[in-house]
């Protein structure tokens, strides 16, 4: 049998049931967004999004939203009390949905058996407890958190075993999310494909992917919605994310070899990035990858590998998240041997902390790892991030290192007086900084390390910095200064 097919693949308007509400569990990253697009794109659709966070509820019903992404205000403002509300009423709003997406958070467990590794799906199926309690009626359930491969089988048996009513139909639904944070708008609006996995073994099965694919249907052409079992689309999202990062950690590796040998990472990456076969997209070398998906999706699969007893395809994954962890520390180190071996008490000042631009979130940023690496070494973090507030930062780098940082509100501040600039983040502004006034208001000799590779090099070295440029060939007082 075929396990992908275009939508649709028997498609049946008498079977499949006609959606008119929806409701999604958990107003984060991706469940905002998303809800909020097909609430645009679909005004006969009602659109609840439910949150147990009173806070982030208040957020999303206010002018300031609980997060940033371009275009997102311009979608959710022109939705909202239409056919888009936002509630704390979580009972409520799945007994008048006939579809529920289920966006909670699955971090990696952090005790216990597969610690450090599994999926904690805590959340998950809390969420599903809930749903099972409250549902009066058949209720198509579309899981779009990032999920171990089986974790439809599990869901469907807590829904089924606490719901009162034997009656009551549960579908299940993968229908895995593929934005990228900054660019999720344009993501959403135009994507690449949409995945849908359901039992299309099924009469039941394939009319619920069918009246799923109906709603994406209102936007995305159907020749890229996408139909699966359910087993290959929760595969598909961890594969996803880990063929990315894969690309990360490759080049990467690269820019440890070009600095070695004198190559220029940006010339290998553009050469390969040439071949069709390769092609250019995320063979950008940098200090890292971050956000909230590539190092959980990874360990998970590679969770996975080793329970199904592929130990090597295990290690083979483990290598990418390795490779990501050597990168930051090996930053770390051209920083400290770079300034003389010395960095106690020295200001440096970070350009950036969220993990990409575009994106206020922090989550598995570099600057975190890098930060708490070069705080160990005696230095003085100077912050600045154009959309991470100060108690993210205290959050994510904790009480103790939060001694050693100051968090400004201008790059100028920040700046002023340090040693040292570390890049962090690639925002754009600051590309158009005026870095000779910056440079006068340096300690000399002033050092720029760029771990984004978005600075004008040449230039800065005419200005007067010593330049650190992540996989280009090394720079002369840096060599002598590492006793190369």
């Amino acid at each position: 049998e075929r396990l992908f097919a275009p939508f649709p693949r028997r498609f049946d308007r008498e079977a499949m049931v006609k959606i008119t509400t929806i409701c999604c569990i958990g107003a984060g990253y991706v469940g905002g967004p998303t809800m909020a697009m097909i609430a645009l794109k679909c005004p006969h659709i009602k659109v609840t999004v439910v949150d147990i966070s009173q806070p982030r509820i208040d957020a999303w019903n206010s002018d300031e939203l609980p997060i940033y992404e371009p275009g997102l205000d311009e979608v959710v403002k022109s939705c909202r009390g239409k056919n888009l509300f936002f509630s704390t009423d979580v009972a409520g709003a799945i007994r008048d949905s006939q579809m529920i997406f289920v966006s909670v958070n699955t971090p990696t467990k952090k005790t216990g058996l597969g610690s450090g590794k599994a999926a904690d799906l805590t959340y998950w199926e809390s969420a599903a407890r809930t749903i099972a309690a409250e549902s009066k009626d058949n209720k198509i359930i579309v899981e779009k958190s990032t999920v171990p491969v089986r974790t439809a089988e599990a869901i469907e048996k807590v829904l089924k075993r606490n719901c009162s009513d034997s009656n009551v139909q549960f579908d299940i639904l993968s229908n895995p999310e593929f934005l990228a944070e900054g660019t999720a708008i344009a993501d959403l609006t135009k994507p690449d494909r949409v995945l849908i996995g359901g039992k299309i073994e099924n009469e039941a099965g394939q009319a619920a992917v069918d009246a799923l694919a109906e709603v994406y249907a209102n936007w995305v052409p159907k020749e890229q919605i996408i139909t699966a079992n359910l087993w290959s689309a929760e595969l598909s999202k961890l594969a996803a994310n880990a063929f990315l990062a894969q690309r990360i950690s490759s080049i990467n590796a690269m820019s440890a070899l070009c600095e070695a040998t004198g190559a220029d990472v940006t010339q290998v990456a553009h050469s390969i990035g040439t071949d069709s076969r390769i092609g250019p997209k995320f063979l950008n070398a940098s200090v890292g990858f971050g956000g909230s998906c590539f190092q959980k999706d990874i360990l998970n699969l590679a969770y996975i590998c080793e329970c199904h007893g592929l130990k090597e395809v295990a290690d083979y994954w483990y290598s990418v998240v390795g490779m990501n962890d050597y990168q930051k520390s090996r930053f770390v180190r051209r920083v400290v041997s770079a300034m003389f071996n010395t960095i106690r008490n020295k200001k440096i000042a970070m350009l950036g902390f969220a993990f990409k631009k575009d994106t206020g979130d922090t989550r598995e940023t570099p600057a975190i790892d890098v930060g708490k690496g070069l705080i160990e070494d005696g230095a003085q973090l100077a912050i600045y991030d154009p959309q991470v507030k100060e108690d993210q930062i205290a959050y994510d780098m904790g009480e103790e290192d939060m001694k050693n940082i100051t968090c400004y509100k201008t790059a100028k501040e920040a700046l002023d007086g340090a040693h040292a600039v570390t890049v962090m983040t690639e925002w754009d502004e600051f590309k158009s900084y005026d870095w000779r006034e910056i440079y006068d208001g340096m300690t000399k000799p002033a050092f720029v390390f760029d771990g984004r590779l978005i600075l004008d090099h040449d230039k800065l070295r005419e200005i007067g910095f010593i330049v650190y440029a992540l996989g280009k060939p090394i720079d002369p007082f840096i060599k002598s200064a590492e006793g190369a």
